[in-house]
């Protein structure tokens, strides 16, 4: 799929506005002089970012309900997918949080946040504080089992969790589900026809 492509399914189909595409490039931007001293994203997908990893994150935004809440991100990395889904979001009072440990991860963060004037806390270590949010989400922080454990243990009862997952997500549930059940389903990607979402409803 094409640059131009991607922004026409992201403006018509996902609802982005052109104020929202234009912060994207300059995110983009931002992130690929970046990439250059530091190796936040493959550089055998730099050309294909729009595709690969903005449209991979922004999907996102069809299983999330922005109008209340909060959402937080595991191992946000150079921002994906949360900061793709805090430029989408409009409603002040729904708060995102990305969890990164590396400082120069988090650095890069807080410039493009601050220039792009997102509200949206950065934060350290997912494992050093309690979870307190609607939705959980992670497209590339740990093995599934990993990911299922701080939502059962160090987050808030009753939540979402969203996974981008490559294609073993079937597998990787019964692994992870092995002990106690949950409810859950997978849905499509839109960018690989082998990726898949995973949605895990953890309630009360």
């Amino acid at each position: 799929m094409q640059d131009k492509e991607v922004i026409s399914t992201l403006k018509n189909h996902l609802n982005y506005s052109e104020k929202n595409i234009s912060d994207i490039k300059i995110f983009i931007n931002e992130l690929l002089k970046a990439n250059k001293k530091h190796n936040f994203i493959s550089k055998s997908t730099e050309n294909i970012i729009w595709h690969r990893h903005i449209l991979d994150s922004a999907q996102l935004v069809k299983f999330i309900d922005f109008s209340k809440g909060s959402l937080s991100d595991l191992g946000s990395g150079a921002g994906f997918p949360g900061l793709i889904l805090a430029i989408f979001n409009n409603n002040k009072d729904f708060h995102v949080k990305l969890y990164e440990k590396s400082p120069v991860k988090r650095a890069f963060l807080k410039n493009i946040i601050d220039g792009l004037s997102l509200k949206i806390e950065v934060r350290g270590n997912v494992y050093d504080e309690f979870i307190d949010s609607d939705y959980i989400i992670s497209r590339a922080f740990k093995k599934l089992e990993a990911i299922i454990q701080v939502s059962r243990e160090i987050a808030k009862k009753s939540h979402k969790l969203i996974i981008l997952k490559g294609q073993n997500a079937q597998e990787d549930l019964k692994k992870a589900f092995k002990k106690e059940k949950y409810d859950y389903k997978i849905e499509n990607s839109i960018t690989n026809e082998d990726s898949k979402i995973i949605i895990v409803d953890f309630k009360k």
